[in-house]
């Protein structure tokens, strides 16, 4: 990882100092397993005390031996006595401590990625209630439709990334899978018992059917999700980024003291977490190829997926920890501009067409066709809600029709039409999600 987007947490997990101890785990694990039943009692404290990881010893060692996992375990053996030694790594193959490892590598990071996901919703969440109230207006097809609350914005945002917490807590919790099975996962010397209680001990679940490897779908899964936390972060990014377009206005994300917007034109303020953030979601999103193709392997087992992990899985896992950490920063500073979003809504009333459209059809027996295009044509004609009376009135349509209600319209009025069931769907989304 390029240290302009280094997260230490994370890359600290997959630093070769913290591999190969971890290997060192998986390791002592499974002597603790074997103690009592195929090693002597002991054999695993001795090795505990007198194990040192030197990763440059062990890279040393590998360029003779042009395998990292023997290199490993020389670097370890050669600081044992022999009768100690021989035990070391004892009936399994080197897939079952890379990947046993792996997982708890990834474990860690995913820990840390969950956090920093709940401190992303409850930021989320604080600026849905702080603008609940606040009127703006809707868009589709980024055209003015009808108003609706601002906060509902962050509410739809806070819904999506609670979805993908969730997710994330069931992959920490069911996905996790360790192995302990030896050469093509056949159990020659170990056993299920042996790598059950080893695995357990690690914390994580014992891989159903290994075949050397951890199949590679959990891999797969994994980086489908953090693709899916991506998407999920440029969503939001990019709402940002239109709402902080000079001709929107309609907020900004913070300006710190001393900050510069451009390196000629004193005046800029960009947008540049939001645009910093579609990019990143982009490399995110780009692993999922690399899984994918990572999923299929020849027969039991060969490592082609092997050197496409070793930089996609800490660059993927680190980017998302610190694409959802700088978002999280964000959201916490965005300047919200309530005059100016309110004052498009309020200003005048001519997005009403629905809610006059449903108030003439249910106040008369002409067919919608026919009082849709009615409203449609003085909608299109009108630039004030005073012009849109005077061009309904003049239809027979609405000669039946009571349209004094467009006379008395407020700003009490509309927040009533367009508000009045924001409530409810707060307590809908707190009801399901948090």
């Amino acid at each position: 990882m390029i240290e302009r987007y280094n997260s230490p947490e994370i890359s600290d997990i997959w630093s070769d100092t913290q591999k190969f101890k971890t290997y060192l785990d998986v390791e002592l694990a499974l002597t603790k397993a074997l103690e009592g039943r195929r090693i002597p009692e002991g054999i695993t404290a001795t090795i505990s005390e007198k194990a040192r990881i030197n990763p440059t010893r062990i890279k040393e060692i590998e360029e003779i031996t042009k395998h990292d996992v023997i290199a490993f375990c020389t670097s370890i053996t050669e600081n044992l006595p022999s009768q100690i030694g021989k035990y070391f790594h004892f009936g399994c193959t080197s897939s079952d401590i890379i990947d046993t490892a792996t997982t708890l590598q990834m474990k860690k990071s995913l820990e840390l990625i969950e956090k920093q996901l709940k401190k992303l919703l409850a930021a989320t969440w604080k600026q849905a209630e702080d603008t609940k109230h606040i009127i703006c207006m809707g868009r589709s097809h980024g055209m003015n439709a009808e108003p609706m609350s601002f906060g509902t914005k962050f509410l739809s945002f806070y819904s999506e990334f609670a979805r993908r917490h969730q997710e994330l807590k069931d992959f920490i919790k069911y996905e996790l899978t360790g192995q302990l099975s030896g050469a093509v996962g056949n159990y020659t010397v170990l056993t299920p018992e042996i790598e059950k209680e080893a695995i357990e001990a690690l914390g994580l679940k014992v891989e159903a059917t290994s075949t050397q490897i951890i199949p590679r779908d959990r891999i797969l899964k994994l980086v489908s999700l953090t693709s899916m936390i991506a998407s999920a972060i440029e969503r939001f990014a990019t709402e940002i980024r239109h709402l902080h377009h000079s001709d929107v206005g309609e907020l900004h994300e913070g300006f710190s003291k001393g900050q510069k917007g451009s390196s000629t034109m004193p005046h800029k303020k960009n947008p540049i977490s939001g645009e910093n953030l579609t990019g990143i979601a982009r490399v995110i999103r780009s692993h999922v190829l690399i899984a994918h193709e990572n999923n299929t392997l020849w027969h039991e087992r060969d490592i082609s997926h092997s050197s496409a992990e070793r930089i996609m899985l800490p660059d993927n896992l680190g980017l998302t920890f610190y694409a959802i950490r700088r978002l999280t920063s964000t959201v916490e500073n965005l300047v919200i501009n309530q005059d100016h979003i309110e004052a498009k809504v309020l200003k005048d009333y001519t997005y009403l067409s629905s809610y006059v459209l449903h108030r003439i059809i249910e106040e008369n027996e002409h067919t919608r066709e026919d009082i849709y295009q009615l409203v449609q044509e003085a909608t299109f004609n009108s630039k004030t809600v005073e012009d849109l009376k005077a061009n309904l009135e003049k239809s027979d349509i609405t000669s039946n029709t009571d349209l004094s209600f467009l006379a008395s319209l407020d700003d009490t009025t509309i927040r009533n039409i367009y508000l009045k069931h924001v409530d409810q769907i707060y307590t809908r989304v707190s009801e399901q999600y948090k």
